[in-house]
């Protein structure tokens, strides 16, 4: 699949990303009321635990890639155990697009494909807006 972008919608993604400034996925807070008081249990986890795995061999985008991953899969989970379903769908949603931003960030820092790193800026762009959005739903309406 090709992801063609414009010379006016790249022009268009640089003025409107250095107008939002440099914030990166670590900077989003995963809001507080997505986490669940449940706790996690091992049959939850299962096929999850990426303690376990020897990163020293691997690439620095692949390990940059899992870290982000980690803490989004937690937040995901935690997010996804709230009782109310529309509560449980931001939160989830909120973590998963904190994901795409740290993937997209790790293309930006790693990538060499000139498309991939233009759609990693518009990944960014759009799920922080998005990001925003839902906090501020969850903010709204969680209990």
């Amino acid at each position: 699949m090709k992801f063609a972008i414009t010379t006016t919608r790249a022009a268009l993604l640089a003025v409107s990303l250095s107008a939002a400034g440099a914030a990166s996925a670590e900077d989003l807070k995963f809001p507080d009321k997505c986490r669940s008081d449940m706790s996690m249990s091992g049959d939850m986890m299962q096929g999850h635990d990426m303690s376990k795995m020897d990163m020293s061999k691997m690439p620095d985008h692949q390990k940059e890639s899992m870290e982000g991953m980690k803490s989004m899969d937690m937040n995901m989970m935690q997010g996804m155990m709230q009782k109310d379903p529309d509560v449980a769908f931001n939160c989830g949603m909120i973590a998963h697009h904190m994901g795409a931003i740290s993937m997209a960030e790790t293309e930006l820092k790693h990538g060499k494909d000139k498309a991939s790193k233009a759609l990693a800026k518009q990944i960014i762009e759009a799920q922080k807006k998005e990001i925003k959005e839902m906090s501020a739903w969850v903010d709204k309406h969680a209990k």
